[in-house]
């Protein structure tokens, strides 16, 4: 009796926990140089004065964004942090500023405490789990950041960065009309431009 193929759904859960599993192994001091390598080099996107970028706050083993962050508010950028709206809905990116103090989100994720003004990012920093070079990413599973940077572009051109360790990339990622494309990833080995496409 033949098996059922897996949904894309189950393939992408597969791909998901390898890759998780292999970033998960990585020493801790691998990982914070991750992160700071990356800070290191020129950012490839040119950052005009007060252009909006939203970070994220790294979570486990996640690649640490927040010394990118330091850099590009350095070169003028207005930072911004996502806050959950809640399931099935688009994060909410609020103003952030290093020193600000958090609230406590889902999962106990620090995000911006909701007083803070919501603001439409220019340039997204995206979390993955896993990506490929057709500019396809793999969450965590709730759809947040397809559906955030869905209503994000068809309100102005934004541009989706993907920060992830170079082990995170993978042959293929299944996708679906619902996936919202990467325009670039950066990773410790390099950036890798995804906008040719």
């Amino acid at each position: 009796m033949a098996t059922a193929e897996p949904t894309i759904s189950e393939q992408k859960s597969e791909l998901r926990n390898a890759t998780l599993a292999k970033r998960d192994a990585m020493p801790a001091d691998v990982r914070q140089r991750g992160g700071e390598t990356i800070a290191a080099r020129p950012f490839p996107v040119a950052i005009a004065p007060g252009m909006i970028v939203s970070g994220f706050m790294p979570l486990k083993s996640e690649i640490n964004p927040l010394p990118l962050m330091k850099v590009l508010a350095g070169a003028g950028a207005k930072l911004a942090l996502p806050a959950i709206a809640g399931r099935g809905k688009p994060l909410i990116m609020r103003a952030y500023a290093f020193g600000d103090e958090f609230a406590r989100g889902q999962w106990g994720i620090r995000e911006p405490k909701p007083e803070q003004p919501e603001v439409f990012p220019d340039v997204l920093l995206v979390p993955l789990a896993c990506f490929d070079r057709a500019g396809q990413r793999i969450g965590y599973g709730a759809g947040y950041y397809d559906m955030t940077i869905h209503r994000l572009r068809t309100m102005k051109k934004v541009i989706a960065v993907g920060v992830a360790f170079a082990l995170q990339e993978i042959a293929r990622v299944p996708a679906t009309d619902r996936d919202e494309r990467l325009d670039l990833v950066l990773t410790e080995t390099g950036p890798i431009d995804l906008r040719g496409h």
